[in-house]
C-alpha cells in the first residue's frame, strides 16, 4: 500500500519514464528518495546517450552522486528493476523499492526480497500503459534493452 510520499515519489519516476519515451528511449524512470526528500531522478538514458548501462535505476543513481548512505532511502522505479539495477540496489543497501509496474517486465522482486530489500509493487496504471504502448511500438528497442534476440 502506497503512502502520500510513495505517490509523490512515484509520479516522477513515471515523469521521467514519459520524458524519456518522448526523446525516443526507454520509458524507465526512478526517483530516489529519504523520507519526503528527494536525492535524485533519472530515465533509461541508452538511446539517447548510448550508454547500454545507462538504466533508468542507474542514471537516477549516477545524478545523485556519493552518499555516505542509502539505508533510508527508497528508491521508485516506473518498472520492475532488471538484473543489473537489482544487483546495485543491493550494493547499495537500498533497504526499500517501490515498483510502478511488473506486469510488462517481471524483474527480480523475489531476489531482492530474499536479501531483506522491502519491494512494493504499486500496480500503476499509467506506468503499465506507457510501457505497454512503448513495446508495441518499438518491439526491437524493447528486445535490446532487456537483452532480448
Amino acid at each position: 500500500m502506497l503512502n502520500e510520499t510513495d505517490t509523490k515519489f512515484l509520479r516522477i519516476a513515471y515523469e521521467e519514464a514519459k520524458a524519456g519515451y518522448d526523446e525516443g528511449g526507454c520509458p524507465i524512470g526512478s526517483a530516489l528518495a529519504e523520507g519526503d526528500r528527494l536525492i535524485a531522478q533519472g530515465r533509461n538514458q541508452r538511446v539517447q546517450q548510448g550508454d547500454p548501462i545507462a538504466h533508468g535505476e542507474m542514471d537516477c543513481l549516477r545524478k545523485a552522486g556519493r552518499q555516505k548512505s542509502y539505508r533510508a532511502m527508497t528508491l521508485y522505479t516506473s518498472l520492475s528493476p532488471c538484473m543489473m539495477c537489482t544487483g546495485t540496489i543491493i550494493q547499495f543497501a537500498i533497504p526499500r523499492v517501490v515498483i510502478g509496474e511488473n506486469e510488462t517486465f517481471g524483474g527480480n522482486e523475489d531476489f531482492l526480497r530474499s536479501k531483506g530489500v522491502e519491494v512494493i509493487v504499486a500496480d500503476d496504471a499509467d506506468c503499465k500503459a506507457l510501457m505497454t504502448r512503448f513495446i508495441e511500438e518499438q518491439p526491437e528497442l524493447w528486445n535490446e534493452d532487456i537483452a532480448e534476440e
